[in-house]
């Protein structure tokens, strides 16, 4: 028997509440042709091998990110994961384990989360890092409302940099909260002046480098007029790997560095789960959202690992929690972990060269291509070009020759006509001279 807990009433006074007429009025977003009028035309039954052989064909219609050349970024990323890494976090101690609430029994668990937060905190220069976030964007969103916390002021200056998705995800969080947030315009050339932003009133700055259009910002100077009005530099990224290169946030002054650590450990996974990193400063340590575990001794003097802080309201902070994250991304965790021990602090550097090598050798066929114009002049594995049509169709018609060639701008950000032919492009240390030179001849094809 069905369990339908909600009378016909009920269903009508959350309809009224909601400020819509009925329950199809719910899914108005979705175009018509979409939607289903009635049931699927599906055999009454099918054998298993049957089922399998068709879901297989179906799936065949797909274009894996393997099977092309891909260049795909804007905030997911393709990296060589070594097979070593999926072997290791698929042994039961480690996918069937769950939240380490009694230390005693989940020792294995605590210390590997303990090591990737001493990854995290070195990669990023900064004192302390968390057990992990879902992912960057509710990452930065944690980050922001911990800087609400810290400065006891309500604006947040979110860059023109900075990924939409995190900036909507921001925006939806801050707007529940009765935060205030100044977003700034799309800044695919990285001149905004930000700085003008700030003021007595702001609680954080939020900037992203590599920014989502590919651009390296210099944080320092942003990080000392927020520190002059007593707010809070947050420092975002979205592509790890960058930070073999690049000089870390926290040496440029970042009070909170918060990011997607996907690439390492993790494939693209049609869109997660992903790992967010949350790392920040020791003064902060106790508004820092999430979980953090630490070292210790137990009676024996022997080293053992514990939750040192926990600060969820499934926790004894209940409403005074600082964040409502029910866990950390605990398997994603391991799996950057391991291939990043397996790297080594050479190996994510030579890693991180051969990626933005690869990324000079597409920005130089692309550049030679007529009509083509590259808009960075300091970028890591990914930047932006402007086309002489609108790249969403240039985009589609790539696919069909079997090139996946990048993230149409306007995509994430509609309805803006000056955007509207802006390419992102990503190249990784997967991407072959071959697979290059493939792109810039199927650009000239389409283009010409």
């Amino acid at each position: 028997m069905r369990y339908l807990p909600l009378s016909n009433q009920d269903r009508a006074d959350m309809l009224t509440r909601i400020g819509v007429d009925s329950i199809d009025d719910l899914f108005a977003d979705i175009p018509q042709k979409a939607r289903l009028n009635g049931l699927m035309d599906l055999p009454r039954r099918a054998s298993e091998m049957q089922v399998e052989r068709q879901l297989s064909a179906m799936a065949s219609k797909n274009v894996s990110a393997s099977s092309v050349p891909f260049f795909v970024g804007a905030g997911a990323y393709k990296h060589h994961v070594p097979s070593t890494v999926d072997h290791l976090i698929q042994r039961s101690e480690f996918l069937t384990s769950y939240t380490p609430y009694q230390p005693e029994i989940t020792q294995g668990t605590l210390q590997y989360l303990f090591e990737f937060q001493t990854q995290v905190a070195r990669l990023t220069a900064m004192d302390v890092a968390n057990a992990s976030m879902y992912d960057g964007s509710t990452g930065t969103a944690e980050a922001v409302l911990m800087a609400h916390r810290v400065t006891k002021k309500k604006k947040a200056v979110l860059s023109g940099g900075l990924h939409p998705q995190y900036r909507e995800v921001v925006e939806g969080l801050s707007e529940l909260s009765s935060h205030d947030v100044v977003s700034m315009p799309a800044d695919p050339m990285g001149t905004e002046d930000i700085l003008a932003q700030i003021d007595d009133e702001t609680s954080c700055v939020v900037v992203q480098s590599p920014s989502f259009y590919g651009q390296l910002i210099d944080l320092k100077p942003i990080a000392e007029k927020a520190h002059a009005h007593k707010a809070l530099l947050i420092a975002v990224f979205t592509e790890v790997v960058s930070l073999g290169l690049m000089e870390p946030a926290g040496t440029q002054g970042a009070d909170i560095v918060v990011g997607e650590g996907q690439s390492i450990g993790n494939g693209l996974n049609f869109g997660g789960p992903y790992v967010g990193l949350f790392a920040t400063r020791q003064k902060y340590v106790r508004q820092m959202p999430g979980r953090l575990c630490g070292e210790t001794t137990d009676a024996d003097g022997k080293r053992g690992f514990v939750l040192t802080l926990s600060t969820r309201e499934q926790h004894i902070r209940r409403d005074k929690a600082t964040s409502n994250i029910c866990t950390n991304s605990g398997l994603c965790s391991l799996a950057f972990t391991i291939h990043l021990s397996l790297l080594g602090s050479k190996g994510l550097k030579q890693m991180a060269t051969i990626c933005h090598a690869n990324a000079v050798n597409l920005k130089k066929g692309l550049s030679g291509v007529a009509g083509v114009e590259v808009l960075n002049n300091a970028y890591f594995n990914e930047f932006t070009v402007k086309l002489p049509k609108s790249a969403d169709a240039v985009v589609e018609a790539l696919a069909a020759r079997g090139i996946l060639a990048g993230v149409p701008v306007s995509r994430l950000i509609p309805g803006q006509a000056d955007l509207e032919n802006l390419l992102v492009v990503a190249c990784t240390e997967v991407n072959t001279q071959e697979d290059r030179d493939a792109f810039v001849a199927a650009l000239k094809e389409v283009l010409a």
